[in-house]
């Protein structure tokens, strides 16, 4: 992948080992649209509370258009079952072209779908403060979410709206490249920048690397392909991926 090398391979080794043993104590959840008071709501509204980026409101949630959406899928992020942090995804396609980044880059990413071009746009990551302090490899607990989504789906891309003191994680990790300027992102106070990761040149190359983002199509299916009530905890499975993946290289 594009990603920096500035990890000795052993280090990193260590580190994807430990993100695969860390993975027991997780489970992901997703959200029912109709549960206008899901604690992942709850938490978004903390997490953009906590740096002044959105006003009060007595509801105590964050929630806008984009969540109701037909292809809108949301989720939760357990550690030893505390809601830790959450991630929404849109899957943008000809027929269903409306999400976050679409409507901030439309000049941008309207050319990709006229050209069948689909993508994943992945938003509203917000994690629990201390969670945050506790677990520092959260964003790749997180975003596994968006990996994973990137398999299930047919999608050329995924899209990350970053914000600029972000942006080296995302080249560094995903090998993504700058497509869009900053710009004004939804309601959010602060500037954002269109990143895009080409998912058939990168997903190899950042499974061997980071191989806690490997899933079994069970898992996939059953987090993107039940229907939209479907609420259960469900735990990951890139040890048993990252096992079947090795059987596979060795025969």
């Amino acid at each position: 992948m594009n990603a920096a090398n500035d990890t000795p391979s052993g280090a990193n080794s260590r580190f994807a080992t430990a993100l695969i043993d860390m993975l027991d104590s997780v489970r992901y959840r997703r959200v029912s649209a109709a549960e206008q008071l899901d604690p992942v709501y709850r938490l978004r509204y903390e997490a953009y509370r906590r740096e002044d980026f959105i006003p009060v409101n007595s509801q105590q949630v964050t929630r806008d258009e984009f969540d109701e959406l037909p292809n809108c899928y949301c989720y939760g992020v357990y550690i030893d079952d505390q809601l830790v942090s959450s991630l929404r995804f849109h899957v943008v396609t000809a027929e269903q072209p409306t999400s976050p980044c679409m409507s901030v880059w439309p000049d941008v990413l309207q050319p990709l779908l006229d050209k069948g071009l689909n993508f994943i746009d992945p938003g509203r990551f917000t994690a629990d403060f201390d969670a945050s302090l506790a677990y520092p490899a959260l964003p790749y607990l997180t975003l596994r979410l968006a990996a994973m989504a990137c398999e299930y789906f047919p999608v050329r891309y995924c899209m990350s709206a970053v914000r600029p003191e972000h942006t080296a994680f995302y080249r560094r990790v995903f090998g993504a490249t700058v497509l869009g300027d900053q710009r004004s992102y939804a309601n959010l106070t602060f500037p954002m920048q269109l990143y895009a990761a080409e998912v058939p040149v990168i997903r190899d190359r950042v499974a061997d690397r980071y191989p806690f983002f490997m899933s079994l199509p069970e898992e996939r299916e059953v987090l993107f392909g039940t229907a939209q009530g479907e609420t259960r905890a469900i735990a990951p499975s890139a040890r048993q991926a990252q096992r079947l993946e090795l059987l596979s290289k060795a025969g």
